[in-house]
């Protein structure tokens, strides 16, 4: 049952947003009692926070498999791209803004958590990149991922890049080529011209 309310809380909360969402409405849409929730979460609070770390769990072995199974570090980051914006699909309530702004000490924990999965995956992709000879031997492998996780959190900041001009989809995908223009060698700008192209048509 805990899972079940996990999985159904999770679909509300995307959909609808963390703050909309009540305990009330969890319990309606899965036909049980409030009582049945409660047993297994003391509050809407634990609530979110176990639907937070689910969610990001989720991701992160995805993103794994996508790393183990990529054939090199630019189609990797072009289909982790595609993985998350499925994921981020049946969004309508800006999620991550609505736990930054009502459940904060969440959002930091998750921040943090982020962080860290992205560094280190961002770090082995670049040095792959650089083995390879797809990434100039020259970048600074521990700058560069830092700057893109800074870069992948703000194009989610809509009081910069506001949704009705700039839609998800089209602020990854310009945000992903800015990062690989500026770190390929001539080998990889031809892997990637290939992904420019293949989006544009």
């Amino acid at each position: 049952m805990r899972q079940k309310i996990i999985h159904k809380s999770t679909e509300l909360f995307l959909t609808l947003g963390f703050k909309s969402v009540t305990m009330d409405d969890i319990a309606n849409e899965m036909g049980i009692s409030k009582k049945t929730i409660y047993v297994h979460f003391s509050n809407k609070t634990k609530l979110v926070e176990t639907v937070t770390f689910y969610l990001f769990e989720t991701i992160c072995d995805g993103i794994d498999d996508i790393c183990e199974a990529s054939k090199n570090p630019i189609e990797e980051l072009y289909d982790i791209k595609m993985f998350v914006m499925h994921h981020l699909k049946n969004e309508k309530s800006s999620p991550q803004y609505q736990l930054r702004k009502y459940y904060p000490q969440i959002y930091s924990v998750l921040k943090i958590k982020q962080f860290e999965k992205m560094h280190e995956s961002v770090q082995e992709s670049l040095q792959d990149g650089i083995d390879t000879g797809l990434f100039r031997d020259s970048i600074d492998v521990d700058f560069i991922s830092r700057m893109y996780f800074n870069g992948m959190t703000g194009i989610k900041d809509g009081a910069i890049f506001p949704k009705e001009k700039f839609p998800m989809e089209y602020l990854m995908e310009s945000y992903l080529e800015y990062h690989l223009r500026a770190i390929v060698t001539d080998k990889g700008f031809k892997i990637l011209n290939q992904f420019i192209t293949k989006n544009q048509s």
